[in-house]
């Protein structure tokens, strides 16, 4: 029992589950864009070794939590956005170190940010479907990317950290005293 539970893959599934209720509570208290949906997408990607499961895991977290909050327009624009932040995450394999995750947690910012905000240039109400239309799509969008990059710092570092330190205690060997 002692192996299941201290194994990389039981830690990971466990703060993945954390991630997804934390983003339920975030949600709760209405604060736009700071979730820990997408810090848990890169997390994925650097975490887990098998690619199915990285790119299974996020999307099943986000469709149960989307199922409680609720289903949106866009939703597959930031399903999209979330498995290209998973695949991105692959890039922080072998390499979960301060910077490499600081710079990591930006890019997914970044990313999202990209993503979602071209997408909101298709539904003919918002925005025109020109280069200003896009322009002016991203240019609305700066108070939320502020939120997600805030967001993505913190939810990254309890994620990594957390990880690191649950790893460092579970697989280490017990000393005798």
């Amino acid at each position: 029992m002692k192996k299941i539970i201290s194994s990389p893959v039981a830690i990971s599934v466990c703060l993945i589950i954390a991630a997804a209720v934390l983003r339920l509570l975030t949600n709760y208290f209405h604060i736009w864009n700071f979730t820990p949906i997408t810090a848990m997408a890169l997390f994925c990607g650097a975490t887990i070794r098998d690619k199915k499961f990285a790119f299974i895991i996020p999307l099943i977290a986000i469709v149960l939590t989307d199922a409680i909050i609720g289903f949106y327009q866009g939703i597959f624009v930031t399903y999209f956005a979330l498995l290209l932040i998973t695949l991105f995450g692959f890039l922080l394999q072998n390499r979960i170190r301060f910077l490499p995750v600081l710079l990591g947690s930006l890019g997914t910012s970044v990313i999202f940010y990209l993503v979602t905000n071209f997408a909101l240039v298709y539904p003919t109400t918002l925005y025109p479907h020109t280069m200003q239309g896009i322009l002016d799509s991203y240019v609305a969008a700066i108070p939320f990317f502020k939120n997600a990059i805030v967001g993505d710092l913190i939810f990254s570092a309890l994620l990594f950290g957390s990880y690191a330190v649950l790893r460092r205690k579970a697989l280490t060997p017990a000393r005798s005293v």
